[in-house]
This record gives C-alpha cells, structure tokens and sequence, in this order.
C-alpha cells in the first residue's frame, strides 16, 4: 500500500465529517479534516453574545439516538448532555377559552406499547374517540416498514387521514413530535420517514423516546471536546479551510485543492450539504449528481428571549393553539449573569417566518409567551434576537428517499457522508453521526480495514 492510500482527507467539520475523520484515523489512517468554517460542529453550534453563550438552536436527542450517543461518548461528552430518567413531556394548550391547559405525554414502565396508553388515556387535548383513534393508528404504524420503498412517495396526513386522525389529532399529537423531529408537517412529509421517526422513538422500547440535550453550550461538545478528540486520534484540523475543486491524479489518488494548497490522498469523504458536494463532485462520480440539486431544504427559526426574572418553572415544554412550538430554558447553559432568565424557541418548518423583520418577530412571538406563561405578564424584556438556518435540513417531502445518495460513489476511494445521504433516519444529528460512520466504513473495507461498527451493523 502506498504512502497515499494510507491518508484520507474529510471536507467538512459538521458531525457527519468529524465522525468520518475519527473512525478512519482510530483504524490507522493519516486524516486530514478540512472545515471552512472557524470552529467544527455544522449546524449545531455556538457564539457569544455579550456575556451570553447562545447556542444557534436548541437541539435534542433520543435515547434511540444510539449513534449520537455513541458520539457523545467518543468525545468525552455524554455527562454533558444527559437523557431524562423517563419521556416526559408538557404540553401547554392556550387555543381554547380559559387559561392554559396543561397536558403531558410520558412513559410508564410498561412495555412497548403499553408504555404510553395511561398517558394517552389522560392526555387533555384530545377527545376520547380521538385517544381511542390513536392506539389503533399506532398499531397499524408499527406494521410499516419504513425501508418500503412505496412509503417514500406517500405523505403521512393521507395515511394518518386514511386511519381515522382528525385534524385536531394531527395538530396535538402527530404533528407537535414529527414537526420537531422531521421538520415538515405531515402533510409534507414522506410516510416512510415520519414511520421510522415514530416506529423507533415510540414504537420500538420501552424508553426510546427519552430525550437528552445539552446543559452546556452544543460548542463546548462539538467543537472544544471534537477537536481535543480528532487532536487525541492524530487528525490534522485545518478551520478557515475550504476545498475548491476535487479531482484525480495522474496516479489514479485524488487531490483536494484549497484556497491555500492541495492535498494527496487515497480516501477522501465529502462531508458538506448536498448542494456544496454537488459543486465538488467530479464527473462520474454518481450516475445522476443532479438529483442532490431535487434535495430540497427546511428552515428553521429560533427566538431568544432573555427576560429579568423568572417566568419558567420547568426546562422546556411544548405547545397548542399558538405560533409557539417548543420553548427551552437555557439561563444556566448560556452563563446568563445577575438573575433573570433565558428562553429559546424552536420553530421548526418556519417557512413564514424565516425571513420576517425581528421587529416583527418581537411584537409576534412575545405576546404569545405571555398567553402560554403568565409569570411573563409584566416581566422586562432584557434582549431579544433570532437565529436563523434557512438551510436547517433537507425537506422530509415524499419522493426524497429516491433522491438520497449512500456513502459509496461510482468512483473508487470518494464518499458521501451528511444527513441529507441515505441514512433511513430525518435530517437530525443521529442522521449526521450515521452518515460519518457509514462512510467510513464503507472506505475502510474498500482499503481491506474491516473493523467493527460502533453500532454492530452490517457494513
């Protein structure tokens, strides 16, 4: 083997690359990571403001996120992001007359399905015939394969509609999870993935759906703990890095031209949005490279909110009846100083209002927290700022699973990796760790470097 099949380059310090770059430097290659960016971890990540440490979004995982997790560990952060003893989840309605009613969704010790049905028999926002309705879509859910190719092209509101779910069922139960978890309404979304995202989180074990995020700024485990992980494996990290043009060497390697140089070696894994790999990819590389063009993408839209006191006596609920989706307490991860406290919204499937005026996001959203929160009714508004991803994810619509890529390309030693390739899972982080492990793997066989998947699948 010569000196350049034993170096790999990653393109891309999302966790899909970081996750590629550490699984092929832990089986003995020379990786070099190269990130545009002046800091790792994607689209979940990290700034200042003032003496604020804001994360962009709020993310969340599942205790089925088993490869997250296997992340999390790999870098010496799972302490960091710990899951709840048991799926708990409040649900505040303000859409009908009255103060807000408060409603939960959480798990017994059960087992599966049973795990949910005294939940779902007390849940509030719905009517008896329509709980009664949900455990038989249920257990028709769990009859899918999401593999099937025929669920790709389906939406999910006709099969549920097919099933007997009312308009209010999907607003208050499907929707409130898959708009969080898919980014699309039901409506918008291909049954095959909205049956993976249900099958697995609530269908599958008794404790699959207990969510786990972050008490410490999402920079802190992906990016300070990811670098002293890839500095630990022996991967260079080149930040302010961004490939330009991919192609072949004379000697059949492949070379990564950068701003600043070009880079030799025998593997490389682009690990970038589809649009930017398409850009990259060179000629032969996929039968059809236009179809990552089809891919379409999904907003997402966060409010921050940093209040003087305190208006919030749980770490985070969701909501009905109002523009609202999900509200976090974030005071003590973001090191807010002198009392008070601060809240992050998550607005997923933001469409209407990713490109709004923040002016006109205040005088929205502000009134609304206080409709869900009394305690906000008088409380001062210390700072209040959006964020936005325009490009959060791919679009979950029907038809994407034809369009999505698996990690091998037509042309020996190129990869794919980010959550937007063929992962079976949403565009969520467990999708992007996935995609990094399945490239990997894939490029570690074709060097005759088998070794064992972190997650024991058949590579």
């Amino acid at each position: 083997m010569s000196g350049t099949d034993h170096r790999a380059v990653v393109v891309g310090g999302g966790l899909a690359g970081v996750t590629a770059a550490l699984e092929l430097a832990d089986a003995g290659l020379r990786v070099t990571l190269l990130e545009g960016r002046p800091r790792l971890g994607g689209l979940a990540f990290s700034f200042k403001r003032g003496e604020l440490t804001v994360d962009n979004g709020q993310h969340v995982y599942l205790r089925c996120c088993t490869a997250y997790r296997w992340f999390l560990d790999r870098v010496g952060g799972a302490a960091l992001a710990p899951l709840q003893d048991r799926l708990d989840v409040p649900v505040l309605d303000v859409g009908r007359p009255g103060p807000p009613r408060l409603g939960r969704l959480r798990r017994s010790a059960l087992p599966v399905p049973l795990h949910l049905a005294g939940s779902l028999a007390r849940y509030p926002h719905l009517s008896l015939a329509e709980r009664a309705s949900v455990g038989r879509a249920a257990l028709a859910l769990r009859r899918l394969d999401p593999a099937d190719p025929a669920l790709d092209g389906v939406d999910f509101a006709t099969w549920l509609g097919r099933h007997g779910q009312s308009a209010r069922t999907i607003e208050a139960l499907w929707d409130l999870v898959g708009v969080a978890t898919l980014n699309a309404t039901a409506d918008r979304s291909s049954l095959g993935l909205a049956a993976m995202v249900f099958k697995t989180g609530l269908l599958s074990e008794n404790g699959a759906a207990d969510i786990g995020w972050a008490r410490v700024p999402l920079g802190e485990l992906h990016d300070t703990l990811a670098r002293e992980a890839l500095d630990a494996a022996g991967v260079r990290t080149a930040l302010r890095t961004r490939a330009t043009a991919l192609s072949r060497t004379p000697e059949g390697t492949w070379r990564v031209t950068t701003e600043e140089s070009t880079l030799d070696a025998g593997t490389v894994v682009l690990a970038v949005p589809q649009r930017e790999a398409h850009g990259l990819l060179p000629a032969g590389a996929l039968a059809d490279p236009d179809r990552l063009l089809d891919i379409g993408t999904a907003p997402i839209l966060n409010v921050h909110v940093v209040y003087d006191r305190t208006v919030l006596d749980r770490p985070f609920f969701a909501a009905l009846g109002s523009p609202v989706q999900w509200v976090f307490d974030r005071t003590d991860s973001s090191g807010l100083p002198d009392g008070g406290q601060y809240l992050a919204l998550s607005q997923s499937a933001a469409q209407d209002d990713i490109d709004a005026p923040v002016s006109a996001l205040r005088a929205k959203y502000l009134p609304e927290l206080e409709r869900l929160l009394p305690a906000a009714r008088g409380a001062g508004v210390r700072d209040f700022f959006v964020t936005r991803e325009r490009t959060a994810t791919f679009a979950p619509a029907p038809g994407v699973g034809r369009l999505r890529p698996g990690a091998r390309t037509d042309t020996p030693g190129l990869y794919l990796a980010g959550a937007w390739t063929a992962t079976g899972w949403p565009a969520t982080m467990e999708g992007a760790v996935r995609s990094g492990q399945g490239a990997a793997h894939a490029a570690l066989a074709a060097l005759g470097r088998r070794r064992e998947h972190p997650l024991q699948e058949a590579v």
